[in-house]
């Protein structure tokens, strides 16, 4: 029995708003924004500058709707990796020393499933968890931090206390390691 590709409804907006659609991107503001916030505040750490990248987001969006590939992700990936990328972005230019700490107080209530999730189930959830799981613990860590918490090498070094280059050599040997189980 061949498995059924669940219809993700928010690929219908995105041909809308690279046609100029204003009502589909406000929808799609509507329905995402509660999530790419969250993205943008647990990088940043910072109300005001991750309400600036939100909107950066939203203009990169609008701007760059037509080169979304659904075949490619879901549209949930596409822009929370946006998201992930703008924040970064503007941590990297406070400078040398900034790092991403684990913000808990600034958390916003919402019943909706994590961006983690979402974002795992987009990414064929079921293999990548399997996968992940056969990591060691502490690779298995490292990668879920960088790549679903959105914390940079540098901020994970520092809350590990570890050399940023063991670091990177963890995530890259993890990453290889992934692979080839994907690709199994």
């Amino acid at each position: 029995m061949a498995a059924t590709a669940v219809s993700d409804p928010l690929a219908e907006l995105l041909p809308r708003i690279a046609a100029g659609d204003r009502a589909a991107l406000r929808q799609l503001y509507q329905a995402t924004s509660s999530k790419l916030f969250g993205v943008c505040l647990r990088i940043l750490s910072n109300r005001d500058e991750s309400e600036d990248v939100l909107q950066e987001v939203y203009l990169t969006i609008w701007r760059r709707a037509d080169r979304f590939e659904a075949s490619r992700a879901s549209v949930m990936t596409w822009i929370s990796t946006i998201a992930r990328n703008r924040a970064i972005d503007r941590l990297r230019a406070r400078g040398p020393l900034a790092y991403a700490e684990q913000v808990d107080e600034l958390e916003i209530a919402d019943d909706a499933p994590r961006a983690e999730a979402l974002l795992e189930a987009a990414q064929s959830g079921e293999a990548l968890g399997k996968c992940l799981s056969e990591l060691d613990e502490r690779t298995e860590k490292v990668i879920r931090t960088a790549f679903f918490e959105g914390v940079t090498y540098e901020a994970l070094a520092q809350r590990m206390e570890t050399p940023l280059g063991t670091v990177k050599s963890w995530i890259r040997r993890g990453l290889l390691k992934l692979k080839g189980c994907l690709e199994q």
